[in-house]
């Protein structure tokens, strides 16, 4: 049976409020992040499981959401992590782009970052793993906008950005993962950014 997965990005941090890139920077919710993850968590249904990024941000993000609809516990994945940015941690887009100027619209990355064919092939077994696991269930994934980002474009779509709390849905048969439907679930009114 196809396992539906419901993969969502982390809450804000004050880093993604700077637009600054956080990458693998483990770095913590907001209170603004801290809150969208509570109106997110009064827009979901019911889970057969739950699993984030060890990460703080997407593991509290995670919690949060558990505790409110009542399931738990979550459980930890490495391979959901961010992407590694190498250098381009802890700088704002100004700073990347006066540094390496065009290449973040050019969709490069620097030298020292991870390759994003293996951070799609880790993410993509991290998936086919989980819902292993929850056979024909609906599962939700705490993760970050890169891994997502880099995801879909492996699986064929166009690239996307995913605000807070915003994700996409998988199903996932056997090794065969097929995108589905791009969801946000914190108000456009929310303060939110497109740093990673």
């Amino acid at each position: 049976m196809p396992t539906r997965i419901l993969a969502l990005r982390h809450g804000e941090t004050t880093w993604n409020a700077a637009r600054r890139w956080q990458g693998r920077a483990d770095t913590e919710l907001s209170d603004v992040g801290r809150r969208q993850a509570l109106l997110a968590a009064e827009q979901l249904g019911a889970f057969d499981g739950i699993w984030a990024s060890p990460l703080r941000r997407a593991a509290e993000t995670a919690a949060i959401i558990a505790t409110v609809i009542g399931i738990g516990p979550v459980l930890v994945d490495d391979r959901l992590c961010e992407t590694d940015v190498g250098p381009w941690e802890g700088l704002t887009f100004d700073e990347i782009e006066a540094g390496w100027p065009g290449q973040v619209e050019a969709g490069l990355r620097p030298a020292g970052a991870e390759d994003l064919d293996a951070v799609a092939a880790r993410a993509a077994a991290a998936l086919v793993d989980i819902a292993a696991t929850v056979d024909g269930g609906e599962v939700l994934v705490i993760t970050h906008a890169g891994l997502l980002r880099t995801l879909r474009r492996a699986l064929g779509a166009s690239g996307h950005r995913y605000p807070n709390l915003a994700g996409n849905w998988f199903v996932v048969d056997g090794e065969r993962i097929v995108l589905g439907e791009i969801v946000e679930l914190v108000a456009a009114e929310q303060p939110v950014s497109d740093a990673l």
